[in-house]
């Protein structure tokens, strides 16, 4: 407030300084104020002191220019700070108005803003007077002629504010809804037709519920003071338009243009004071309607103002606005005034004008409000004229027109330019002084584009309506789903629905034309928009006719495709060629802007009206299969558009071309996916289009064009794919569209081209398996469903109306494909859904049972893959009572005759039912008692089930029987076909499941399964295999060469049937001894199980007796493996071992004595099997079933060796019996309770060993006197013969020199193989047996190396001493390590060293060191046996003479008498026969001269001395200094009798190693003991050691061997003198000591 102070000061000091000259008056009252003004604090006080209005009035008066400008100033800035009294407003106005008739247009403009200041301050005139003076001044300034155009225009917008303030005063003060009630004049167009609809639509009815809502709902006639002088500004307003002058306002005459703007506003305005005040109402009806009507008429020529276009426009306006809002309550004059509207357009005006009719027009039809109080006022009223379809027409008469034009062409791309401009925003206007052919071409498109956007407005008002009937639930929705719709009975949809009825076509015809005219972006699209609009509403209102009008016109815009007669004018050219026919008609589909955009509506309809097309389904459907067509046609493309005509898209044609394609493609697909959200009922008319559709074209497939062929595939295959959609997406209600869909795929499956043929059998293949594969099957064995009878008689009856196509399909066509088809697609539903099936199996099974009785393969093979399917993976899902069903069906494919490889497979499918069949109990032999508890109603139940089986739930015993008999009977019935793979297979397949289930299996059970499956298909088979024919077979004829048949090899071992009989009786006894095997424990507590067993017994015996060769060993193994098996366990009484030990036996005696291999494999295998009886069951053996098995042994070995020829033993093999004689004698070492055995175990070995001749028997005699000789007999022996060998005489009868046969090598090759073992054997034996057959052991071990002689390349003799070796090291370890455990008597330990002896000198002294041929044996041979050799003295030195043995005194000097002999060779031999001598014997011999030294030889280090060591020392040095003596004499005497000639090198080196080796050997004093020395000279010497006494034995020798020629010998006899000096203590002395 302090700011207003200071700005009236300061205005009145600035007016005191311009009017201190000339206006000294104004100058003091300007002063005056000032002082005045800063004692005021307020407007209201400054309002109260008229000192501060005076002096700015005063300033006013003088008619000064700036004085006037600041009063002015001032005046407005205290009317505005409400400084003014009211009272004061009379000389204020009086002042404007002396100021409205100056010339300065800045005072005239000031007092402008003052009057409007004022009507905007609490100043408004409230008195006639007053109110009148102020509106005069602006009218006068208006219409002053002496006024600038800034005045006027100023003056025009005061006087049109000010009429908005006197009537918004007027609202007020008649207490009205307060705001504007219109639009304040006429709404430019929006970007498209659509947006205008809706702008106005929200306009009118915020205005009708303004009206309703503000004020009072009667009208009155009684008005405030306010609305008193509202009126009679009202009256004066009409009356200057009307070209009158204004009586109360005091204006002749004004501008009728000015006049008439303001009324229109007014009119547009204030509507409520129209609608509420009757004497406004009256002024409007009787007045201002009256003016207009005159206005309006062109029935005359018009001149003057009424001629010009903005006076028309004006009046225009306002007939609009009268129409708009007042036409409720004016019928008559709305009439009136739309007629003279129509009426208009018809008649020969100025373009301008008509343009102006159709603008008002326009606004109409896009005003939804407007529009409908039209139609309900006028065409609804049966008395009143049909206004809206008169409107209407004459706007299609417009649109039609065109076509008529010279210029057609150009006003339609003018129309599509304006469009677009629309479309981008661009109002486009009329140019009035433009005169040209280019503006005349615009304003007629102009008229054309408003036109249209008319029709569009009464279109989309249409659909608005509709919605809008939706919305208050007079029509059902789109979506609403309702199988029967209820009739349209609501006011809006009995509005709509009349609108169509009367509309429709017009409006079709002008629409279709355009759209086929235009080429424009944004026009095709309001048009098309305006399709969609009106072809829903026409759905949603049930009107068919229209609708399907509509959707046939649109149709046509979606593809074009080339017509018949420009096929037939291809086809009927004389020029062209057959080829090129065929190239040019091929569909060469272009899709343009306009078409795919037509397309988009086409989606936009068909989903927006799904539920209500109906029959109409299938005009859409035509255009969709050929857009699909199209899609998929290499032949088709998109155009561009011409640079013309405003282009879609600036995309490059290949991404636009593609992209358009593309996009089509997808709103193709969702249309068919979105069924899902149709009702039931819209689905199936879907359907039914779809398949009426298919029928247009599937009995026309056979035209002469293969093109038209293609485009028929073409279609019906769109159709049936986008059947196949709609039920993919409907899966969850399938049942009722489930007959119409497979109706038509089974229609197509009878059609005569196989390409539909195929195509029906595709579908209905994914069409099942979408169906099973739908949440309807998902859950019902999971509690998907409720328990109630009701869900599963739909879950029944639709499962089989899904599966029953299938059965259809097969049984109900005779061509191959098509029953073929059927059976891939039962297989393609149980692989993928089988699990899910519940209902349907007896269908699909008996189906699969015809299969197998059909003659073609290729059916059979698919069938049975559906059954490989089932008994695989779907046998849990199958029910109990179907279970039976599936086997039989396996049966069946089991039998047929046509297919090998699926008989095999089936069989093994029984097997994989027995499998599922045993899970449904667990059940065992010893549970038959509870078996026999269960409840027979309980089973009643479950058999006659029809619901899966529950995983908990277990099957019924007795069902489980039942199925388990009839795969045995199946599999028996099998077990006698021809064919032998199939029998085999049944065989094989029935005793597998028997061992594999037979513990789940009851007593009774069993025996039902042994005396009805397992013995009679043993009998059956048997008979078959004697029976059959032994004819050989010709194999499989292959084909022809050279004029002969081919035939397969068939292996020799199957070329008979009797032979294939065989097999399959090698498969029985085979799974006969697996059930043995695995349950004779069991089994031999059933009844009449013993007669079985000797059943089988006999059979095993004639079947090994009479039998080939590989039933023979299926027997033997039948019985091996049940002892075997049950042996250990002690599961197996005596009497079945025992009989058959009795069956081994009694076969091995009665088996031909012949060498061919059969019978010798019988024999291996009895062999064989006793072996591992005896393993198994020794515990089980007595001494006589072991003597039996013994016996049994013997006699296969000795029938072997009878029966064998030469031919084995012509290459070293023991005969085949025999081999496996000796691989099982080492397994029958007698157990702890058989040790007696032990003695006639070995003793059947000893009796294989070469047999002694008569002159070995009488050896021991002699042996015996010779050790009861002294030691003495060693030195006689020596120099009795020469050579160190003592000659025996032989006697008559004697065969050989070391009392043997003379024998072949061939007759020790199975000798060759006793020898390891019987020497293995002999180790294991205990002790106390052992000494009892010692003896014989070692003489037959003996035996066995005295075949070196004549067989010196044997390997007889080399075992042997390895044997002989292995028994002796044995011996002495245990002697040595625990003597006390020898409770053997003396003489039987004398005897057996006695036997040791014996071997050792014969061996020794015959065999070894001996000269051979040159050509005997190889080299590696030779070191070989000279490496044995040296083991043997290594033994015998080292390990034996050595060691503490018990051996007497006799034995040991023959032991050492016998090393000695042997080391005689060499010097026993003349000097001439040594240089012959090879040189291992000479190495023998001094290594056998060697060992005696090492007996003799004694070390401190020694531990092992002992009592038997010395007595060992004793005899040898004896022995060995009498050889010593004999060896350096020999060597003397030769030396001497060859002169100068050398010695042999052996003799040399025979002396040096003698020397070297008595300088080295030092004897236990106990030795020395017996040397022969002067005792005399033994007491002498020093100590009591042996030391070297040994060398003084020798000194004479030693004496004569220094004149020797050899050097190294006498630096040898050096070295013994000395030693010997040494021991006599002789030594060197010095002289000192």
């Amino acid at each position: 407030m302090a700011a207003f102070m200071a700005v009236l000061e300061a205005d009145l000091r600035a007016l005191s300084a311009e009017s201190r000259r000339r206006y000294p008056a104004v100058k003091d009252a300007a002063e005056h104020a000032i002082l005045k003004l800063r004692s005021l604090s307020s407007p209201s006080e400054i309002a109260h002191n008229e000192d501060i209005l005076r002096i700015f009035l005063m300033a006013c008066e003088v008619r000064n220019v700036k004085l006037s400008v600041i009063g002015l100033s001032c005046l407005q800035k205290l009317i505005s700070h409400d400084a003014v009294a009211p009272s004061a407003l009379k000389e204020i106005l009086a002042t404007l108005k002396d100021h409205g008739e100056m010339a300065d247009d800045s005072i005239q403009l000031k007092t402008l803003q003052t009057i409007l200041i004022i009507f905007q301050s609490r100043l408004q005139p409230d008195i006639e007077e007053n109110m009148a003076q102020a509106l005069g001044i602006c009218l006068r300034l208006l219409d002053s002629s002496r006024s600038s155009d800034s005045v006027r225009n100023t003056a025009a917008a005061t006087f049109r504010q000010a009429v908005a303030l006197i009537f918004d005063h007027v609202v007020c003060a008649e207490s009205l809804p307060t705001g504007k009630g219109g639009s304040g004049g006429y709404i430019s167009r929006a970007s498209s037709v659509t947006s205008d609809v809706n702008r106005n639509l929200n306009r009118l009815e915020a205005l009708e519920l303004e009206l309703v809502s503000g004020g009072p709902s009667l009208m009155r006639d009684t008005l405030t003071n306010s609305g008193k002088l509202g009126l009679r500004l009202l009256e004066d307003l009409t009356a200057l338009a009307a070209g009158g002058s204004g009586i109360w306002l005091r204006v002749g005459s004004i501008q009728r243009t000015f006049a008439l703007d303001i009324l229109e506003f007014i009119l547009s305005n204030y509507v409520v004071l129209f609608r509420v005040l009757i004497p406004y109402d009256q002024v409007l009806r009787h007045q201002i309607c009256s003016l207009l009507m005159t206005s309006l008429r062109t029935n005359s020529e018009l001149d003057g103002e009424t001629g010009e276009p903005y006076f028309r426009r004006l009046v225009l306006r306002s007939v609009a606005h009268i129409i708009r809002l007042y036409s409720s309550s004016l019928i008559t004059e709305s009439e009136v005034f739309l007629s003279m509207l129509i009426r208009v357009i018809s008649l020969d005006l100025p373009l301008w004008h008509r343009i102006l009719v159709l603008e008002i027009l326009r606004g109409f039809c896009v005003e939804v409000h407007t529009l409908r109080i039209l139609f309900q006022n006028f065409d609804m009223h049966p008395k009143n004229t049909n206004i809206v379809e008169d409107m209407v027409k004459a706007l299609a008469r417009v649109v039609s027109n065109v076509q008529f034009q010279d210029t057609s062409e150009e006003s339609l791309a003018a129309v599509a330019g304006m469009f677009s401009s629309k479309a981008k925003g661009i109002e486009w206007s009329l140019d009035n002084d433009a005169s040209n052919a280019a503006v005349l071409v615009a304003s007629e498109a102009h008229s054309i584009t408003l036109a249209i956007e008319g029709l569009l407005g009464v279109v989309f008002t249409v659909a608005t309506l509709t919605d809008e009937a939706v919305d208050v639930g007079e029509i059902e929705s789109p979506r609403y789903d309702s199988d029967s719709p209820e009739k349209c009975t609501g006011k809006t949809a009995t509005l709509c629905i009349s609108m169509v009825d009367s509309m429709w076509l017009t409006i079709l015809d002008a629409l279709s034309l355009i759209l086929t005219k235009s080429q424009g972006e944004a026009i095709v699209l309001e048009i098309l928009k305006g399709y969609q609009a009106f072809t829903q509403a026409c759905g949603v209102l049930r009107a068919v006719e229209p609708l399907n009008s509509f959707l046939a016109s649109l149709c046509k815009f979606t593809i074009n495709i080339p017509n018949e007669v420009e096929k037939k004018s291809l086809i009927q050219s004389p020029g062209s060629k057959r080829s090129e026919v065929v190239v040019d008609l091929r569909e060469n589909i272009v899709l343009t802007p306009k078409n795919v955009q037509a397309l988009r509506t086409l989606f936009n309809i068909a989903h927006r009206l799904h539920n209500f097309l109906g029959p109409s389904w299938v005009l859409v459907l035509e255009t969709l299969a050929a857009l699909d067509r199209a899609i998929h046609s290499p032949h088709a493309s998109t155009q561009e558009v011409s640079t013309a005509v405003p282009r879609l898209t600036r995309d490059s044609s290949g991404s636009g071309q593609y992209s358009d394609f593309h996009i089509l493609s997808s709103l193709n697909s969702q249309l068919f996916e979105s069924s899902a959200l149709m009702h039931v009922s819209a689905v199936k008319s879907l359907l039914s289009a779809l398949r009426q559709l298919s029928h247009q074209y599937m009995f026309a497939t056979s035209g002469s064009l293969a093109q038209a062929s293609n485009q028929k595939f073409g279609t019906i295959s769109f159709a049936v794919e986008r059947m196949l959609t709609i039920l993919v997406n409907n899966l969850h209600r399938v049942e009722p569209l489930w007959d119409e869909v497979v109706g038509h795929f089974l229609e197509l499956s009878n059609s005569s081209s196989q390409h539909l043929r195929n195509m029906a059998l595709d579908a209905m293949d994914k069409s099942i398996c979408a169906v099973l594969g739908s949440e309807l099957f998902q859950g019902k064995k999971h509690g998907g469903f409720d328990n109630t009878q009701t869900k599963f008689r739909d879950l029944r009856t639709l499962e089989c109306a899904v599966i029953s196509p299938l059965d259809t399909l097969y049984s109900s066509s005779k061509s191959f494909d098509i029953r073929a088809g059927s059976l891939r697609i039962l297989l393609h539903v149980l692989e993928r859904h089988g699990e899910k099936l519940c209902y349907s199996w007896q269908n699909i099974l008996e189906t699969l049972r015809s299969v197998a009785l059909a003659s073609e393969k290729d059916l059979i093979a698919l069938g049975f893959q559906s059954l490989r399917v089932i008994m695989n993976d779907g046998l849990s899902t199958i029910p109990a009572d179907c279970l039976h069903v599936c086997i039989d069906v396996a049966g069946a494919y089991s039998a047929q005759k046509n297919e090998l490889n699926i008989s095999l497979t089936a069989i093994g499918l029984l097997w994989t039912s027995t499998d599922f069949i045993v899970k449904g109990a667990s059940y065992g032999p010893q549970r038959e008692k509870e078996t026999d508890q269960i409840n027979s109603e309980k089973n009643e139940q479950i058999l006659n089930s029809s619901y899966p089986f529950d995983d908990q739930l277990l099957m019924s015993i007795v069902v489980r029987d039942k199925l388990l008999f009839s795969v045995f009977s199946l599999l028996q019935k099998l077990g006698d076909d021809e064919r032998p793979e199939v029998r085999n297979s049944a065989i094989r397949t029935l005793f597998q499941i028997l061992g594999s289930h037979g513990q789940k299996l009851s007593k009774s059970m069993w025996e039902d399964c042994l005396w009805k499956y397992v013995f009679p298909t043993l009998d059956r088979v048997s008979h078959m295999a004697a029976t059959s024919s032994r004819d050989e077979w010709q194999g499989k004829e292959l084909g022809t060469r050279g004029g002969k048949a081919v035939h397969m090899l068939i292996h020799h071992s199957r070329n008979t049937a009797q032979k294939q009989w065989d097999e399959t009786l090698v498969l029985v006894l085979g799974g006969i001894a697996r059930i043995l095997r695995s349950f004779f424990p069991f089994l031999r507590d059933l009844n009449n199980f013993q007669s079985g067993w000797e059943t089988l017994l006999i059979f095993v015996k004639n079947s090994i007796l009479n039998g080939s060769k590989e039933v023979a060993l299926a027997a033997i193994n039948c019985l091996q493996s049940t002892v075997i098996s049950h042996s250990p366990k002690g599961n197996l009484p005596m009497p079945y071992l025992r009989s058959v030990l009795d069956v081994y036996e009694l076969v091995i005696q009665k088996s031909p004595n012949c060498s061919d291999s059969a019978s010798s494999k019988v024999k291996q295998e009895i062999l064989h099997g006793l072996g591992e009886v005896y393993v198994q069951a020794q515990a089980m053996f007595d001494t006589d079933m072991y003597k039996q098995l013994l016996s049994v042994i013997d006699t296969a070995i000795k029938e072997a060796k009878f029966a064998s020829d030469n031919f084995e033993a012509e290459y070293g093999n023991v005969p085949p019996v025999q081999r496996t004689a000796l691989e099982i004698l080492p397994l029958l070492r007698p157990a702890r309770h058989l040790s007696a055995m032990w003695l006639l175990l070995i003793g059947k070995l000893l009796e294989y060993l070469p047999k002694p001749s008569l002159g070995i028997e009488n050896k021991d005699d002699d042996l015996e006197s010779t050790e009861s000789k002294d030691q003495n007999h060693a030195h006689k022996s020596i120099k009795e013969v020469p050579n160190g060998i003592a000659s025996t005489p032989q006697k008559k009868g004697q065969a050989s020199p070391n009392g043997l046969e003379s024998v072949t090598s061939s007759s020790y090759l199975f000798a060759e193989k006793v020898v390891p073992v019987l020497v293995d054997l002999f180790l294991q034996a205990p002790a106390a047996e052992k000494y009892n057959i010692y003896v014989e052991t070692i003489q037959g071990l003996g035996r066995c190396m005295a075949t070196r002689r004549d067989n010196p390349d044997g390997s007889l003799w080399r075992l042997a001493v390895d044997g002989f070796n292995n028994i002796l090291v044995d011996d002495v370890i245990k002697v040595t390590v625990d003597s006390s455990d020898l409770t053997f008597p003396r003489t039987a330990r004398i005897r057996v060293w006695k036997e040791v002896a014996d071997v050792y000198e014969i061996f020794l002294v015959s065999h070894c060191g001996r000269a051979l041929p040159s050509s005997a044996l190889s080299v590696a041979v030779l070191k070989a046996d000279e490496s044995l050799e040296m083991n043997v003295l290594d033994i015998l030195g080292d390990k034996i003479l050595k060691s503490q043995i018990d051996a007497p005194i006799d034995i040991l000097q023959r032991l050492i008498t016998t090393l000695d002999r042997c080391a005689s060779r060499t010097c026993s031999l003349p000097v001439e026969t040594v240089e012959l001598m090879p040189s291992y014997c000479s190495h023998f011999s001094l290594t056998c001269l060697q060992k005696i030294f090492s007996l003799c030889s004694y070390h401190h280090e020694t531990v092992d001395w002992n009592l038997s060591r010395s007595e060992v020392s004793k005899v040898s040095v004896v022995i060995l200094m009498a050889r010593c003596e004999f060896i350096l004499n020999k060597f003397l005497t030769d030396e001497n009798d060859i002169g100068e000639r050398p010695l042999p090198h052996a003799r040399v080196e025979e002396v040096i190693f003698v020397l070297q080796e008595l300088a080295r050997l030092v004897i236990h004093s106990d030795t020395s003991s017996v040397l022969p020395l002067n005792h005399s000279l033994t007491d002498g010497l020093s100590g009591g050691s042996g030391g070297r006494k040994h060398l003084l034995v020798l000194f004479p020798s030693f004496c004569e061997l220094v004149v020797s020629r050899e050097s190294r010998v006498r630096e040898l006899v050096q070295v013994l003198l000395r030693l010997i000096a040494a021991e006599l203590g002789l030594q060197k002395l010095s002289l000192a000591s």
